[in-house]
């Protein structure tokens, strides 16, 4: 049989260790270069492979393919872009075919989370329902850690622990500042509808830190959570708050909306901390700083947990290899089969059961009065940021490395996104 090229793209935010799974895939195809001949990334993700945008990941050495493994974002690129139905815009597939026929295109890898399960979903049906043989497989990543079936996903852990720390480091400040300064540090922290990220900050408690967590899935009752934070500073002089963006009225109205959508059309967030911040001095008249963690939670390489970064590889790794079986329209998981140890194995999930569908924090998760976490949460977290990873440092920094990325030639008419 000969040999066939990869699409690789990468999709949606991005995070500390998403290069890995490109390495992961890279890496493992060229173990298989008697059945992938190469592997060409798109630029800014599908919209690479719309508009023949393609990178040649051969002309990269091994070395700069090596230390994909602990550079942070994405390396070839990333993008916010879903494609419709093959009903409502046949003209994008009828590209991708034209493209993939092009430059030999035989398997296709993405790189995302659910919007991007969904965007990998609708290629692998190239093959049923065009015509055209393709096996398309989603290397799962997500922050957000919201992907069904998989126990937990890749970047999730590493945004966990980058929380979970800076919380408690601004605790202690606060702590230290307290009788005489501020009393209140709120904290916000993403996950628009799922509040696993916001749950990691809840674990400070555990050493003795005062803190009230407010998730998107639990309502917020400003009384209960004014009592709430009262009551921490009566007791230890002051009190942290990590709150979701996606913290929600009753009516579903988020504390932080701005107004407006995303390229995804999700609503725009942003803001929640100084809501939160300003409702507390309000009320109480506590003097507080706050802080968004934003890019800073998911670009954090520097912290990145060590089993986080062992399974971004793996997953990868483990896309390749399905393929190379013949699978088509699947995604590689995390299988958990113990906490402690943390043992770990790959399993596989279709793309039909992920594409779209989000996975909420369990409510036996989240403590009785909603503001803090359960010892089940507790278990499930621990594992998840265990293990340091660190990149190699040079005059002080990280030394990240940047690629090349050569263009493929293009052998096409140009096209519209």
């Amino acid at each position: 049989m000969t040999a066939k090229n990869a699409f690789y793209a990468q999709s949606g935010g991005v995070t500390a260790v998403i290069n890995a799974s490109a390495c992961g895939v890279i890496e493992t195809a060229r173990q298989h270069q008697d059945k992938i001949a190469n592997v060409y990334a798109g630029r800014n993700g599908i919209i690479g492979a719309l508009t023949e945008d393609l990178i040649d990941t051969g002309q990269e050495s091994a070395e700069n393919i090596a230390a994909l493994r602990y550079t942070p974002s994405g390396g070839f690129g990333s993008c916010r872009y879903k494609l419709k139905s093959l009903e409502a815009n046949r003209r994008e597939y009828e590209r991708l075919i034209e493209v993939f026929k092009a430059h030999d295109i035989g398997y296709f890898f993405y790189n995302g989370g659910g919007d991007s399960a969904d965007t990998c979903y609708k290629v692998s049906q190239l093959s049923e329902k065009m015509g055209f043989p393709v096996q398309a497989i989603h290397v799962p990543k997500t922050v957000d850690n919201d992907l069904p079936i998989t126990d937990n996903c890749p970047g999730f852990g590493s945004v966990a622990k980058y929380i979970a720390t800076s919380t408690l480091e601004a605790s202690f400040d606060v702590r230290s500042m307290c009788a005489t300064s501020t009393k209140l540090f709120v904290l916000e922290v993403m996950g628009r509808h799922a509040g696993w990220i916001a749950a990691a900050g809840a674990l400070v408690a555990d050493q003795g830190i005062p803190v009230v967590t407010l998730f998107p899935e639990i309502e917020f009752d400003q009384d209960k959570f004014m009592a709430a934070v009262k009551a921490k500073v009566e007791a230890h002089g002051y009190c942290s708050v990590v709150v979701s963006e996606g913290c929600h009225w009753p009516d579903g109205r988020f504390l932080a909306e701005q107004g407006t959508k995303d390229a995804f059309g999700h609503a725009q967030l942003g803001g929640a901390a100084p809501v939160v911040a300003n409702m507390v001095k309000e009320a109480l008249g506590y003097k507080f700083h706050w802080a968004v963690a934003d890019y800073l939670q998911r670009a954090a390489r520097h912290l990145a947990s060590k089993s986080d970064v062992e399974q971004a590889y793996a997953l990868g790794k483990a896309g390749v290899e399905y393929a190379l079986q013949g699978h088509n329209a699947i995604m590689p998981t995390v299988v958990r089969k113990s906490s402690d140890p943390y043992v770990w194995e790959i399993g596989e999930a279709p793309l039909s059961e992920v594409a779209n569908v989000e996975k909420f924090m369990p409510r036996d998760f989240i403590s009785e009065d909603g503001y803090g976490i359960t010892d089940r949460c507790r278990e499930y977290l621990y594992p998840l940021i265990s293990g340091e990873d660190y990149p190699p440092y040079e005059n002080g920094l990280p030394k990240y490395v940047t690629l090349e990325n050569k263009a493929v030639p293009k052998k096409l008419d140009p096209f519209e996104v």
